[in-house]
């Protein structure tokens, strides 16, 4: 089970969440209303990449991941 506790995995559990969230809102409220949802997913993009650099960049003190091994 800890094999997949890591970032990729997580990051495409929430892919697929927000594929089901843009599908249903698409679905229900139409496609004249998808500018809207999609603004959110752009900042929520935005956010997402900019922890995925951060975590490139400065990755985790050692003390945080020896506990793990």
């Amino acid at each position: 089970m800890l094999r997949l506790r890591n970032y990729w995995v997580y990051s495409a559990g929430l892919a697929v969440a927000w594929a089901i969230v843009l599908i249903v809102f698409i679905s229900i409220r139409g496609a004249a209303e998808a500018p809207t949802i999609l603004l959110v997913f752009g900042g929520f993009v935005i956010g997402w990449a900019s922890t995925t650099i951060a975590r490139y960049v400065y990755p985790p003190a050692r003390r945080w991941t020896t506990a793990q091994r």
